[in-house]
């Protein structure tokens, strides 16, 4: 076995092992008012760095190219509360015309 399959064997069997220690937290844990409330604040705050790291990071440092813009016009549909595939697809096609415009 390689080095990569064991990392894919060894990765699989630790998020297997997380989602089996999830199910096993007692129930009266996850009532929790404040508990829920700190998952949620988690959750949306994973997502931002998550978006923001694949939007401004590069491999030579932070870059600011399409998908800044795509980001924005994304972000403007959002809040105009336009269907997630509108948002999704208006990103994808603004990042993709401004590529083939040559910027980014």
């Amino acid at each position: 076995m390689t080095g990569w399959w064991l990392t894919v064997v060894v990765a699989s069997a630790a998020c297997l092992g997380l989602k089996l220690a999830g199910a096993a937290v007692p129930r009266r844990w996850l009532a929790s008012r404040r508990l829920r409330r700190a998952l949620g604040m988690m959750t949306v705050g994973l997502l931002a760095g998550l978006v923001a790291t694949q939007t401004f990071a590069s491999a030579d440092g932070l870059r600011l190219d399409a998908r800044v813009i795509a980001l924005a016009v994304a972000a403007l549909l959002l809040w105009r509360r336009a269907p997630f595939l509108v948002v999704v697809a208006a990103g994808a096609a603004v990042a993709a015309g401004l590529r083939l415009l040559g910027w980014g």
